[in-house]
């Protein structure tokens, strides 16, 4: 007959001891609420298309009428979801007479990226 050996299971931790310190300062709360709106603006797909295709555009800025096609959608399910961008602050938004017009805001990726890092860190 085998004998099979089972670990003991790891000691209770003593009272005031039961996590480790923080090491560094976590996000603030003003910060985790903007990562966490640019995250709900890029948590749909489509979304994230239409930040791609603005970006790639000549001039770094569309139409919402150049916008519709390579989406599939219709324009007022596209412009809903570039008000939802606009309002993450991913992108703004410059109206031309019938049209609207659509630009990344210089430095918002960037900022994303920047609040990730200090959040992984």
């Amino acid at each position: 007959m085998t004998t099979i050996a089972l670990e003991a299971p790891p000691a209770a931790p003593t009272a005031g001891t039961c996590c480790a310190p923080l090491v560094r300062e976590a996000t603030d709360p003003a910060a985790a609420a903007d990562l966490a709106r640019s995250f709900k603006a890029l948590g749909d797909a489509t979304r994230v298309r239409l930040l791609s295709i603005v970006a790639a555009h000549d001039g770094g800025e569309a139409c919402v009428c150049d916008l519709t096609e390579p989406v599939g959608l219709s324009q007022p399910t596209v412009s809903h979801h570039l008000k939802i961008l606009v309002d993450a602050g991913l992108l703004a938004r410059e109206q031309r007479g019938k049209w609207a017009y659509y630009s990344v805001v210089p430095g918002s990726l960037d900022r994303v990226g920047a609040l990730l890092s200090e959040a992984a860190r």
